[in-house]
């Protein structure tokens, strides 16, 4: 795109839907860009100009809901123009139902992006508004993790024995092999089919080793969807017996979790969201929990960016990673696995010795379970 068209494109952008007969977006690749940022703007300042008809050059209300509209303006916006945006949205526009009204908060559809907006707006929340927006986050948080916990434990607790048979009838466990081979004389040559009298199972082994896992989050703004996951993860983590689990969240400052690690309500509505990062006091924070380095692991969800000094967060890592304990950083901790971080310190922290990347909840579960089982 040519200078000229990207200044076209911003007054494009600038004058709305008004300008929809005289200036077109560009055809090019970001053209949906643009128009994803004119939807998510135009559904609060569209307000501007009442109920003026779309024969008139009007601003036919957008079908977005609150939490897609927020949810669209973080993707779309830096973090300082989606603070003026929700300030506007609430003080100006009158867009306060959420943070007023337990019925309207009651009346929307329990989930991610739900949760995303309570955790947003909490802060501005009280009394029955409030009371209702924890039953909310309870009942997503359950949710997620039920979705989740199955397939982690599956992962963190043991392998498949093939070799010793299991009283335990699970499909996960399930010889198919072994079955039909121990039921071939049951076959029925009348009707070409197998009768199925006996099911063999596989065993698990479990390990019942004492790891620890200190699980350190970034809450800043951009960090929320890794932030919503890691708490649910820690809270699974916390049920399996071979794992001490510590949750830890931090800006400039720390706050421990530990005690709440299993009640996703209380974590959840302690992240604030947004300030300043320093990496670096949450690794040495990580350090004064480690007891045995050598079954511990430090995982460090952040997008890298520090404002406390690189060069502290990178001794503090090798500090870490040369006492025999194992560093996970990930750059990404949700369903989509999409980073925003800084590459640079991603690849210092990488030679180091931290294990770098973005990965799903599931792929994180796999991970650790790969380490508990000495894989």
């Amino acid at each position: 795109m040519t200078d000229d068209e990207m200044v076209l494109n911003r007054w494009r952008l600038v004058l709305g839907k008004f300008a929809k007969t005289q200036i077109d977006y560009t055809q090019d690749s970001n053209e949906i860009h643009y128009m994803d940022m004119e939807e998510a703007l135009e559904y609060i300042y569209g307000r501007e100009y009442g109920d003026m008809e779309e024969s008139g050059g009007g601003s036919g209300r957008s079908s977005l809901t609150v939490p897609e509209w927020i949810s669209k303006i973080k993707k779309l916006f830096p973090k300082e123009t989606v603070e003026i945006m929700e300030h506007h949205a609430l003080d100006r526009y009158g867009m306060n139902e959420l943070i007023t009204d337990p019925e309207v908060l009651g009346e929307l559809e329990p989930d991610r992006e739900l949760l995303k907006t309570i955790l947003s707006f909490k802060n501005l929340m009280s009394g029955e508004v409030l009371d209702m927006a924890k039953k909310i986050v309870a009942k997503v948080a359950a949710q997620i993790s039920e979705e989740l916990e199955t397939e982690v434990k599956k992962s963190c607790i043991g392998k498949i024995d093939r070799t010793r048979r299991s009283n335990v009838k699970s499909m996960r466990n399930f010889d198919i092999k072994r079955t039909v081979k121990a039921n071939l004389k049951n076959y029925d040559m009348a009707n070409k089919r197998l009768v199925i009298k006996d099911l063999y199972f596989n065993s698990n082994t479990v390990k019942y080793n004492d790891w620890n896992i200190i699980i350190c989050v970034d809450e800043s703004g951009s960090m929320l969807d890794s932030v919503i996951h890691s708490a649910i993860m820690a809270g699974i983590f916390a049920k399996m017996p071979m794992l001490r689990t510590r949750l830890v969240i931090f800006d400039t400052e720390i706050v421990d979790l530990s005690d709440y690690v299993e009640d996703a309500v209380t974590t959840l509505m302690s992240i604030q969201l947004g300030g300043g990062t320093y990496i670096y006091k949450a690794l040495k924070y990580a350090q004064t929990l480690i007891n045995d380095p050598h079954k511990t692991m430090v995982v460090l969800i952040t997008d890298l960016y520090e404002g406390g000094g690189y060069s502290n967060m990178y001794a503090t890592a090798r500090d870490i990673v040369e006492s025999g304990a194992k560093l996970i950083t990930l750059t990404a901790l949700d369903h989509e696995a999409t980073p925003v971080y800084d590459k640079k310190a991603a690849a210092v922290m990488a030679d180091i010795g931290a294990n770098v990347g973005a990965m799903t909840p599931l792929q994180l579960a796999d991970y650790v379970g790969r380490i508990i089982q000495g894989a």
